[in-house]
């Protein structure tokens, strides 16, 4: 499935590493934040994966650096933004 992206939203993907057993009390975190549109539990490298969408650049960073690294039981993240073409 390929979506569309509302034009001049910011959207990216939060990948987390956390603390052995958090990943259900992580994602029931997550889930309360109302800029991530999807998370799940994962397998491999990184233990979840965010899908966030923000109104602007501020609002994604603010996401990422106060509502999912401040998470007790977050041990580390990286972020990807999405590269979308201007029309």
């Amino acid at each position: 499935m390929i979506s569309t992206i509302k034009k001049n939203m910011h959207v990216g993907f939060v990948l987390l590493n956390c603390d052995l057993g958090a990943e259900e009390y992580i994602l029931d975190e997550l889930k309360q934040v109302s800029q991530i549109k999807n998370a799940y539990v994962t397998f491999g490298a990184y233990d979840i994966i965010a899908e966030i969408h923000a109104e602007t650049q501020e609002e994604f960073e603010n996401t990422v650096s106060m509502q999912i690294r401040r998470l007790s039981r977050v041990v580390s993240t990286m972020t990807l933004n999405v590269v979308t073409k201007n029309e």
